[in-house]
């Protein structure tokens, strides 16, 4: 690390808490400064390159600096950035999203995916007139008070497996918050239904995200997903999906692969086309409470949604990822799967990989997880996972924090030798470790 990235580490700790406004970031002695990045390669301030596996967490789904999004973008800039007026862009966007999805008849747009979730559940209990929400334990939903509830819970607070302690995560979590969130054991369909009925009066919503990637980023069962589908529908509450990282699996979501839809979808990330973006879609009767001629049940606002930057650059973003590239983005993300089971066979160490469509996660767990709390990390764990971390990336691949990777479009198999290679050097790394 350098002179100059250890002078900017000193100067951001003087007016950011920790020197970071995003936790993920930090790492010994100090972040990495980007200088620039194009495609699926970044380059920090001393000239490391390497290949980005982490997407902005999941958000660029073409890489960086596309030059049809950044040509899109700069047309719109000329005209401005945001106004007290609507835009056509807004339109066209609405448009096209609701065209990937039967379950959207109308979309509503925000400034991120915490947003979207906020919306969504919101919507949700105005929809219903009732207070509860239901979530899976240990996924992750953005930050919002309800949201966050059994997020991080450990082996001394999440009590039983089958009935699910509601955990705050933050210190000063109101305990109403926790009393209004009902907490599900994930793809174990009994004891979910058992716990949603000793509440079928009050629930608004359950959500779920059918590829957690805090719970091991493994995916949903169809049978689970059905069985919440049909105590919804019998109950009078509410299913959503959190497609904020999911919604690149298919053309219209994860929830293509299942016969069981949602009422509404959460999304975010990619479909901003590399700007903040958020955007709840679903079907008439329950997004009509947002309709301001009709109510409305929740007014709803925000400053910069659906401002004409994000409008542009997330359509044309998903103008292109159509049915082909989703297609083979898939295929490549089951070869880095296939590849990375290859480098767990040579190097004879105790690691699993999960994931599904363009996305992937390496434990270092001979098994592999099946809900968070076999995904849970002890501390010693988690310093193995560090370092194993550390040596992928100074082999100059980038993966997320948990050590998870999601592919982009400008990537092919020469990166995925490339990621290969980096996860055997890791896994080499740590072996007399394990």
């Amino acid at each position: 690390m350098s002179d100059l990235g250890t002078e900017l580490f000193r100067r951001a700790q003087q007016v950011l808490p920790g020197g970071v406004s995003r936790n993920i970031l930090l790492r010994d002695p100090h972040p990495r400064y980007v200088k620039s990045a194009r495609g699926c390669r970044v380059i920090d301030i001393d000239g490391f390159e390497c290949i980005d596996f982490a997407n902005n967490m999941a958000s660029l789904i073409h890489g960086h600096s596309h030059p049809a999004i950044v040509a899109a973008v700069a047309a719109q800039l000329q005209q401005g950035t945001a106004f007290t007026m609507a835009t056509e862009a807004e339109i066209a966007f609405a448009e096209h999203l609701c065209s990937r999805s039967t379950g959207f008849d109308k979309v509503r747009f925000m400034n991120s995916g915490t947003e979207a979730v906020m919306a969504g559940l919101k919507a949700a209990r105005a929809f219903t007139g009732r207070p509860r929400i239901a979530k899976v334990e240990g996924t992750y939903h953005g930050a919002y008070d309800y949201a966050e509830v059994s997020q991080a819970p450990n082996p001394e607070t999440w009590g039983a497996r089958q009935r699910p302690a509601s955990v705050p995560l933050a210190r000063g979590t109101p305990e109403p918050v926790l009393q209004d969130v009902v907490v599900l054991p994930f793809n174990d369909p009994e004891a979910a239904v058992a716990i949603l009925d000793e509440h079928r009066e009050e629930i608004a919503c359950v959500m779920l995200d059918p590829i957690p990637h805090r719970v091991g980023m493994v995916p949903a069962k169809a049978d689970f997903i059905q069985a919440l589908r049909d105590w919804t529908q019998a109950n009078g509450a509410l299913l959503m999906f959190d497609e904020v990282i999911t919604f690149r699996t298919e053309v219209g979501g994860m929830q293509d692969r299942f016969a069981a839809q949602p009422d509404l979808t959460s999304m975010g990330k990619i479909i901003g086309g590399g700007f903040p973006v958020g955007a709840l879609g679903g079907c008439d009767e329950v997004m009509a409470v947002f309709n301001p001629r009709s109510g409305p049940l929740l007014p709803h606002s925000g400053t910069f949604s659906a401002n004409p930057i994000t409008m542009t650059a997330g359509r044309v973003a998903m103008e292109l990822y159509d049915s082909e590239s989703v297609a083979r983005l898939n295929r490549l993300g089951g070869l880095a799967r296939r590849r990375i089971e290859e480098a767990i066979s040579v190097s004879d160490v105790p690691a699993s990989v999960t994931g599904a469509g363009s996305l992937f996660r390496i434990h270092m767990k001979a098994e592999a997880p099946r809900d968070y709390r076999s995904a849970f990390m002890n501390a010693e764990e988690k310093k193995v996972h560090s370092r194993f971390n550390d040596a992928v990336h100074e082999a100059g691949v980038m993966l997320t924090y948990s050590a998870a990777g999601i592919l982009s479009t400008p990537m092919g198999e020469e990166e995925i030798d490339r990621l290969s290679e980096a996860v055997l050097n890791g896994f080499r790394e740590v072996r007399d470790l394990l």
